[in-house]
């Protein structure tokens, strides 16, 4: 049988990325314990909306845990106090009757908040771009045998490609750093062969574009793979850090040649 739930809200409110913001306390009646979050805010909105109200801003997409729009700090952590799941895919029957729930945006200096709980997080758009590509040719099916890939190749391909770019990896660490995104993004595509021609590329171009977004340093602090609703794999980082040295490298290996200089 379901039961309802009445909870105590301290919602962060924000009219703009420059305003000043604070937490407004809400009460969330008859909130039914099998909804999700997410229905559990869209609740409160209805109620909002009909007393004439602005309603709380979120982002949210697909509703599924895939697209990581769902983005915002629960009690404290990222997504709430579900472990290895998204917003959107916790219920309320995980808090209890006469529970007081504390709701804010991500915050990091790289996402800015737009409203309330809603933040701009474009710079891992920016970021995608600067490496997210290879260069062989996919206008046409290539025969399956033409380029193998290996099962441990394809295997550890995939367990980069389950990162969904939520940012739950910046808003849990203490420096902001989005180390443990980067990495999986640029792992995805150095783990496979179709990735090798632009590896060392991709790697200075998606770091670069990190520091320059403003995102902190790694302190390996770990909070990052606590808080990923897909548990990726702080070894990312570790691989990243050692593609960065050897791109660097050869970068400087490389660079007198193709302009000319090195030698009489």
């Amino acid at each position: 049988m379901s039961h309802s739930l009445n909870l105590q809200l301290k919602v962060w409110r924000q009219s703009s990325t420059n305003a000043k913001g604070h937490f407004q306390d809400i009460v969330a009646k008859d909130i039914p314990e099998t909804a999700s979050f997410l229905e559990m805010l869209d609740i409160v909105n209805q109620r909002i909306i009909t007393e004439g109200s602005d309603p709380i801003a979120f982002d949210h997409d697909c509703r599924e845990g895939i697209c990581g729009a769902c983005s915002m700090v629960i009690n404290g952590k990222p997504h709430g106090p579900e472990k290895a799941t998204t917003a959107c895919q916790l219920h309320m029957r995980k808090f209890k009757d006469g529970d007081t729930i504390w709701i804010e945006p991500f915050r990091a200096k790289a996402f800015p908040v737009i409203k309330d709980l809603a933040v701009d997080r474009s710079a891992f758009d920016r970021i995608m771009q600067a490496g997210g590509f290879i260069s062989v040719r996919t206008g046409s099916v290539q025969d399956a045998n033409n380029l193998p890939i290996s099962k441990e190749a394809a295997d550890s391909a995939m367990d980069a490609a389950e990162c969904i770019g939520c940012g739950a990896c910046v808003a849990s660490c203490k420096n902001a750093s989005a180390m443990l995104f980067v990495s999986a993004k640029a792992g995805q595509l150095n783990s496979l062969p179709q990735g090798q021609p632009e590896k060392h590329r991709r790697v200075l171009g998606m770091v670069k574009t990190m520091d320059e977004a403003g995102f902190g340093n790694c302190t390996n602090q770990f909070e990052c793979e606590a808080a990923c609703p897909k548990e990726i794999s702080v070894r990312w980082i570790t691989k990243l850090n050692r593609d960065y040295a050897l791109a660097t490298l050869h970068d400087a290996v490389t660079a007198p040649l193709s302009t000319g200089g090195g030698g009489d």
